[in-house]
């Protein structure tokens, strides 16, 4: 009898913790949506909707007053199409503006909603031109090291010239003439006398 009462309690407990995980797991893929059923519809269009997916939140100030219902690709405008499906109780001026955005560092991005002040609201069927597209996580880091490239002065690849060899000592470069001097003297004369005369001009260079 006791042995039943802990299968069943342990029991409960295993279904208790499959429904958390299948609750969270519904809430982290925005299929979870607790609202009713009635709508209405309205299309927005971004240059990059980044990782944005169908069933992501439409949030206003952290509340969620809507979802993505479809995205789609415009082959005229090279503009992704974004279908919003609203909550009926929800209504904003048609000046309001769009951006998408991401909770957190890494997390789901969804749409974020600023209103305006026109005393026209959206209506169903209005297409949203005033649109603020994803920040690309891979755009920022590319900036960033860019930037720090060019406060650091470092040319590009491919940039460097070669810079002549000053390896020369000023001693050589004051014996320079004067053995050339000699050595041009000394050729006049006689071939042999010239090569000996060299030979003792770079010996008192040393």
């Amino acid at each position: 009898m006791q042995r039943s009462k802990i299968d069943i309690w342990v029991g409960l407990f295993v279904l208790l913790g499959a429904a958390a995980l299948l609750f969270l797991a519904l809430q982290a893929g925005n299929l979870l949506s607790l609202s009713g059923g009635g709508g209405y519809q309205v299309q927005a269009q971004f240059q990059d909707i980044g990782g944005l997916k169908p069933k992501s939140a439409v949030k206003s100030s952290g509340v969620v007053v809507g979802r993505v219902k479809s995205i789609d690709f415009d082959d005229k405008t090279y503009q992704a199409t974004v279908t919003l499906d609203m909550n009926e109780r929800y209504h904003f001026p048609n000046d309001s503006s769009l951006k998408i955005m991401t909770s957190g560092l890494l997390g789901d991005q969804y749409i974020g909603i600023e209103a305006g002040y026109s005393d026209t609201n959206w209506k169903a069927g209005d297409k949203i031109t005033n649109t603020q597209s994803a920040v690309v996580l891979e755009n920022l880091i590319g900036q960033f090291m860019n930037s720090k490239a060019l406060e650091a002065g470092t040319p590009p690849a491919g940039s460097e010239s070669a810079e002549p060899a000053t390896d020369a000592t000023p001693a050589d470069a004051e014996a320079a003439p004067a053995a050339s001097a000699v050595h041009g003297q000394a050729s006049a004369d006689d071939p042999a006398t010239a090569a000996g005369a060299a030979s003792a001009a770079s010996a008192a260079a040393r």
